[in-house]
């Protein structure tokens, strides 16, 4: 082998390149098949819930009679009507499919009307007439906690003496925080399309992040076993985390309706329906406590978390337990006390969003910090600095409140790295000096970095399957559990399989995720979708590579261990062949050219009584500098800029990776500032579409955005040592939200702390001038 191909081989390289993503062109062109987008069946109707109009109440009776007699109306379902388990509970068995007898929330299904036409099922599911027995009903995570309804147990988690080092401290703080929460806002609202199969079967096309979870809760509503149940996903339109356990309801319904009526039915919701059945981040009221010494740096922490989980328990204990795993973030607590609670209330069942807990938990310990800093007279970034979590065993500054210690801590180096690039302490001083001047404007700035653990809380579900088929003619055809929402895992695992059998990147084609293919998944979730499923499908393709190999060296007399794949070509013995040729050769051969793969994440525990343990595979980090301007006169605000530097580990798509962090960006920067739920007295939730309900337009997007991937090689045996890019972003906005508290700040002289709440609305941002004018 002469030295030009050895550096081609030692060169070449599929993963790591910024590959367009696989469904790129067919999204623009409009030829991305959505489930709503698969041609209907002959017989298909069309099924709409009928939603409770009270927030908590007994149903006395309901008169279908014009419901039956409504245009093209097929049949009437109620909870009697469900074959097998009323319940589409992803972990506690309290979240009926359609509430029987008792209403738990305004919105809760309790009917299905299935008739001919979309439109005519919606309208004839709106002439029930309901006859209610009014109950009390709980409406806040406040209220909650007063009259101490929880869907779980509270949950603790100490380290050291607070109570003692609280004490002893040489300054102390309290106060309490609100954060509210997050409509996942998915373009492509909850979808379910169920055909009646043979032998009682059921296939269901479903939006859904989590396929194995719709299987198995179709079937036990269906009252079959899991194998007459299949579920395919091409793709979403979105899901944010309000796929993964909330798309159950939609499946499930459908297919009840499909099995009685022996025909496919097909259930969508409208926009409106979908935000007042459907569950959202939870919002989080907080109590907290902080001892400090004259550096910032902490000396006690406790916390009081008490989540709006809504009328059943869902997700939102592992939500609990994210974000008391994350109340730390990049910092080192010595003497600490966090406390979780999930408040019942007469809401919609609150459920994952991207992040998981994980923000909740650490907006916490920044507020703290940034009011520490106000305190002391000190810039923000010097405060968060003197509390990071130390280097090499620094001073034993490095185990988490749980217990597992903080390797490769690079916060530091992306700090400085940040803070330097950024401009941030002359932008922080020219900020100052135009508050001086400007009555009416404010600027404020600010930094806040990111730690966030990759992996499920739960460590079995960090395992994944894959088959990866090699055809006759060279090209490759690839299934994982995984589900594509746009974020690119199809894209990421076909370059994964690319590089492992050293072909082009368009060799290589990714299927919708079917049950029937890998079976058992665990949902594409908890930035883990890339980790997990990427690795299952590099084990399948290195067993296929092997094996050709054996027959390359075989054929060649060279050493198996020496053949190479790459660039289209295999290497041998001097030898150059061509992929395909020794495809061919080995289908002759009767080589097995199609595999499985599998992979479990290694060294993961977790104690749920203690709360400890060694919960995730690694971390990622990051950080962000905001500036923002303020008007004090009516609390609008806008982003002039922000700089982030993300830790990716060696990005397996840099252009992807961008991407997301600069989407995690926005929607986090939503969440915290426009982005309002709001319940009446009556506990109707009143912004139920893009009328009343303000994600980020393009117009909020900063002009001035510039987004980079910190150079890391994860420590972790990740694959090809990158790191996960789901989640982590969302957190990067924090320094949006506390620049606006820094401009509030301002009207103050910064000597008092704004009282301000998320989301930062221009009202919230008023009444926060206004609070500390006085």
């Amino acid at each position: 082998m002469n030295n030009k191909t050895e550096t081609f081989l030692d060169t070449w390289a599929e993963v790591g390149q910024p590959r367009p993503h696989e469904s790129a062109e067919l999204h623009v062109l409009g030829e991305a098949t959505y489930t709503d987008d698969i041609p209907e069946l002959q017989g298909t109707l069309h099924a709409a819930l009928g939603l409770s109009q009270k927030a908590h109440a007994r149903v006395l009776s309901i008169d279908f009679a014009a419901v039956k007699s409504a245009p093209g109306v097929v049949a009437v379902y109620t909870a009697q009507d469900i074959p097998g388990v009323n319940d589409c509970g992803p972990i506690i068995h309290d979240d009926p499919i359609l509430a029987d007898g008792l209403v738990q929330y305004v919105g809760q299904p309790m009917f299905v009307v299935v008739a001919d036409t979309h439109d005519n099922a919606r309208r004839a599911a709106r002439l029930a007439k309901v006859q209610y027995e009014e109950l009390p009903a709980i409406l806040t995570p406040q209220e909650a906690k007063r009259a101490q309804s929880f869907v779980l147990p509270p949950m603790q988690l100490k380290r050291g003496d607070f109570e003692r080092a609280f004490a002893h401290s040489a300054h102390r703080i309290e106060g309490e925080l609100y954060v509210g929460g997050q409509e996942q806002f998915y373009l492509e609202g909850q979808i379910s399309y169920a055909v009646p199969k043979e032998g009682n079967g059921m296939q269901v096309f479903c939006s859904t992040q989590h396929p194995s979870e719709m299987q198995h809760v179709v079937a036990h509503a269906l009252g079959l076993h899991s194998h007459h149940v299949t579920v395919e996903c091409r793709r979403m339109g979105g899901g944010f985390g309000g796929k993964e356990s909330q798309s159950a309801l939609w499946a499930a319904a459908a297919s009840v309706c499909a099995a009685r009526l022996k025909r496919p039915v097909k259930l969508r919701a409208d926009r409106d329906d979908d935000m007042l059945v459907t569950g959202k981040r939870h919002d989080f009221h907080y109590e907290y406590a902080a001892g400090y010494d004259a550096s910032g740096r902490i000396t006690a922490a406790r916390v009081e978390m008490v989540s709006r989980a809504g009328y059943s328990a869902d997700l939102s204990g592992p939500v609990a337990t994210r974000a008391v795993c994350h109340f730390d973030n990049a910092y080192y607590l010595s003497d600490v006390d966090i406390r979780a609670m999930c408040g019942k209330t007469n809401t919609q069942s609150n459920t994952a969003f991207r992040g998981f807990g994980g923000p909740q938990g650490a907006i916490a310990i920044e507020t703290i910090l940034d009011n520490i800093a106000r305190e002391l007279g000190r810039d923000p970034l010097d405060v968060r600095r003197a509390n990071f979590y130390g280097r090499n065993d620094e001073e034993g500054r490095n185990v988490t409140p749980y217990g597992q210690k903080v390797a490769d801590n690079v916060i530091h180096d992306i700090f400085a790295e940040l803070e330097a690039s950024s401009e941030y302490r002359a932008r922080r001083t020219a900020t100052r000096e135009f508050n001086a001047q400007s009555p009416v404007l404010k600027k404020g700035i600010a930094v806040t970095p990111v730690k966030f653990g990759i992996a499920f809380n739960v460590s079995h579900l960090n395992q994944a399957g894959a088959l990866v088929h090699v055809y006759v003619d060279g090209s490759v055809l690839v299934n994982h559990g995984g589900t594509e929402m746009g974020q690119g895992v199809n894209t990421k695992v076909a370059q994964v399989v690319a590089h492992e059998l050293g072909i082009d990147l368009g060799k290589v084609r990714v299927s919708a995720t079917d049950t029937s293919k890998v079976a058992n998944t665990s949902a594409t979730a908890a930035s883990t979708g890339a980790d997990l499923n990427g690795k299952a499908a590099q084990d399948a393709a290195r067993q296929i590579r092997e094996r050709m190999a054996h027959l390359v060296a075989k054929k060649t007399g060279a050493d198996a261990a020496e053949v190479r794949f790459a660039g289209g070509m295999v290497h041998a013995g001097g030898q150059s062949l061509m992929f395909e040729d020794v495809v061919q050769e080995a289908y002759l051969s009767r080589v097995q050219l199609w595999s499985d793969g599998y992979y479990a994440t290694p060294g993961l525990h977790w104690d749920a009584k203690t709360m400890t343990g060694h919960p995730f595979h690694y971390y990622a980090y990051g950080a962000a500098v905001s500036e923002v301007i303020v008007d004090t006169l009516t609390g609008e605000w806008k982003l002039l800029r922000a700089d982030a530097l993300y830790d990716a580990g060696n990005s397996l798509n840099p252009a992807i990776d961008i991407g997301q962090v600069e989407g995690g960006f926005i929607q986090g920067m939503g969440w915290l500032t426009t982005e309002e739920l709001w319940w009446n007295k009556d506990g109707k939730l009143m912004t139920h579409a893009p009328s009343t309900y303000k994600i980020p337009a393009i117009s909020d997007c900063p002009a001035d955005f510039h987004v980079r991937l910190f150079k890391n090689r994860n420590a972790a045996d990740s694959i090809h040592r990158s790191k996960a890019v789901g989640e982590p972003p969302l957190l990067l906005p924090f320094s949006v939200f506390f620049a606006i508290r820094d401009a509030v700040a301002s009207v103050a002289d910064y000597k008092r702390n704004p009282p301000l709440d998320a989301p930062a609305t221009a009202e919230a941002i008023l009444n926060a001038v206004d609070a500390i004018r006085e």
